[in-house]
């Protein structure tokens, strides 16, 4: 498997703990899961595969400690490398579920980067997010607020599309 970083940002811990569950199926060991509130954008340099996750906060924003990362990571050239996305929000936010994620990638889709793994939205009721590629999102998209049941089956889907990719 190629050497892969894991780079979170997480308010309530939330996104840390989903982030971490992922290093666990991927076997990236903790030293490749980074805050970002604690890591520098450069610190994403020697990793072949990047792993982003951040959550949703306010009217539709990425979290806080992405806002100064992504501006780091947007003058950096990225195109050797592959990004896989995955985000957590609350459906009941309707015209902004997890947004967060299509901040990233709007952010980063001119970077060079090989976006992987996209996924459905199954199983989810809302109007609008910006994650949205059409039929599919960017990545993976969690509602751990209305329904934690179904995320270690839709963690579990995504990480073999990851795998796959990789």
């Amino acid at each position: 498997m190629r050497n892969i970083g894991i780079f979170y940002g997480s308010s309530t811990g939330t996104t840390a703990t989903i982030a971490h569950k992922i290093a666990k199926q991927l076997d990236v060991p903790e030293e490749d899961i980074h805050n970002v509130a604690e890591a520098a954008p450069s610190s994403v340099q020697p990793y072949d595969v990047l792993v982003f996750g951040t959550s949703t906060w306010g009217n539709g924003d990425v979290q806080v400690d992405w806002i100064d990362f992504l501006k780091g990571l947007e003058v950096m050239d990225l195109s050797k490398k592959k990004i896989a996305l995955f985000g957590c929000g609350d459906e009941t936010m309707t015209d902004t579920f997890c947004n967060g994620v299509g901040i990233i990638y709007d952010a980063l889709r001119e970077s060079g980067a090989d976006f992987i793994a996209p996924y459905d939205t199954v199983g989810y009721e809302f109007h609008h997010t910006s994650a949205d590629l059409g039929g599919m999102t960017v990545g993976l998209l969690l509602d751990e607020v209305n329904h934690p049941e179904a995320t270690d089956l839709r963690l579990r889907g995504w990480v073999t599309k990851v795998k796959e990719a990789i």
